[in-house]
């Protein structure tokens, strides 16, 4: 009998999963982000929170209880030096990032991955595409560059074999 993709993302997930738990691969934080509230000068400041525990799989987050995610942003919990030299707007928004992650409950220096998205993983939004997985021919394939047509495409189990071979390489 054929598997479902759905079927498929579970059985190849939780196959990396195994893989990355016997290797001991250091996992990452996840954080979501709460803008600011309140209104004028009596706003509080955006602030990060701890929502569970990720490896970062490329264009893929994924979480001890099989648990896919479209990768965000991702950020150091550090309270940043003030800008001497680069002002940028991106500049920034990347310190407000690492001052909001620093006021949530992270270690010093822990890597927060946030502005992440949960991925759906049932047929029917396999087939329409989520996020960056969609069905090819019956295979369920990664997308990690959408910008050149045919290229930075995998099948599922050949892209988390090779991002798992590069995270457990000794």
């Amino acid at each position: 009998m054929k598997e479902s993709p759905s079927e498929q993302v579970r059985r190849l997930v939780a196959g990396a999963i195994e893989s990355l738990e016997t290797q001991g691969v250091h996992d990452e934080a996840l954080g979501i982000l709460r803008e600011p509230r309140g209104f004028s000068v009596f706003k509080t400041a955006p602030i990060i929170r701890p929502a569970g525990r990720a490896w970062r799989l490329g264009v893929l987050l994924v979480d001890r209880s099989g648990g896919v995610y479209a990768t965000g942003d991702v950020t150091r919990a550090i309270e940043p030096l003030r800008a001497v030299t680069n002002r940028s707007a991106e500049a920034e928004a990347r310190r407000d990032d690492r001052r909001a992650a620093a006021r949530g409950r992270f270690a010093e220096g822990e890597v927060v991955n946030h502005r992440f998205v949960a991925l759906s993983l049932d047929d029917e939004s396999l087939h329409a595409g989520s996020g960056p997985l969609e069905v090819q021919d019956g295979l369920v394939v990664v997308h990690w560059d959408r910008t050149s047509a045919g290229r930075g495409v995998a099948t599922l189990d050949r892209y988390l074999a090779d991002r798992v071979s590069v995270l457990t390489i000794d």
